[in-house]
């Protein structure tokens, strides 16, 4: 026990956060509302799509190892709807919050009750994934191999808070192995991006240089998309109200209202640049 505010919610004996039905409710309900918002939002994306795509290419050397770069050849893969692949992301989002609100609420408490919650990194290792390789793209990353790779280890990044979460309960005792490993998988991806940005434009002959807004977008984004590892952390180290490990809960909540949303729309906002 740990003398806070929040002991009698903890089932005697046992280490286990004690679900009454007023809070399922009012839970319940936050999922609820944060699924109409991500739902709404993707509609309106896909009424507002004008069409834009961006091209995936594939690169392969034409020769032996040791073959120049310059002899190699660059095609075009594929190509994909930006906004209709932001919308997903939402969607995702709606979908599993829509799971715990009306579908798998009983099944969520007792995630809760062992401070945990499964449902959470199923969701982000679909979810996440899919927008750190849509901000990849639009940021000039578009070899489909350099993507796999970018998609691979953020899956990792994400499994590790996973497995933070099933080894660990909250308190002094806590086994940060799964974070800090879960912190360098996702670091990878940001590296790859924010170093595809600086050598394009100092090392590429003729590469024009993207305004300046465009490098506090890249900061802005990289925020909104580690917040969350921001909470879990607060949550392992007992911080203030992440104390409750519910409260915890809450906050992600709360960022896929307000952190999703704005990263979604705010990569969505490239299809309406010129």
């Amino acid at each position: 026990m740990t003398g806070d505010a929040r002991t009698d919610t903890r089932a005697a004996g046992t280490g286990q956060r004690v679900i009454d039905d007023e809070e399922l409710k009012q839970l319940r309900r936050v999922n609820a509302a944060a699924g109409l918002l991500h739902l709404a939002s993707a509609i309106l994306m896909l009424s507002l799509n004008n069409g834009f795509r961006i091209g995936i290419s594939g690169f392969w050397l034409n020769g032996p190892p040791g073959t120049p770069v310059e002899d190699g050849i660059i095609t075009q893969a594929f190509t994909y709807p930006l906004a209709v692949a932001v919308a997903v992301f939402l969607l995702l989002s709606s979908l599993f919050h829509f799971l715990i609100a009306f579908g798998m609420s009983e099944r969520y408490r007792d995630e809760l009750r062992h401070q945990r919650n499964r449902f959470r990194w199923v969701e982000y290792s679909l979810s996440a994934t899919l927008m750190i390789v849509i901000i990849a793209t639009i940021t000039g990353i578009t070899d489909f191999t350099a993507l796999i790779a970018i998609a691979g280890a953020n899956v990792a990044m994400i499994l590790f808070g996973w497995v933070m979460e099933m080894v660990n309960e909250p308190g002094p005792t806590t086994w940060w192995g799964p974070f800090w490993f879960g912190c360098i998988a996702g670091a990878a991806p940001w590296i790859a991006i924010v170093a595809s940005l600086v050598y394009g434009v100092n090392s590429v002959d003729g590469a024009e240089r993207p305004p300046t807004f465009v490098y506090g977008i890249i900061v802005s984004l990289f925020l909104l998309f580690n917040c969350f590892a921001v909470n879990q952390s607060l949550q392992y180290r007992r911080i203030g109200r992440w104390r409750d490990y519910v409260f915890g809960e809450r906050i992600y909540i709360v960022l896929s209202f307000v952190a999703k949303s704005a990263l979604a729309w705010q990569v969505f906002a490239n299809i309406l640049i010129p």
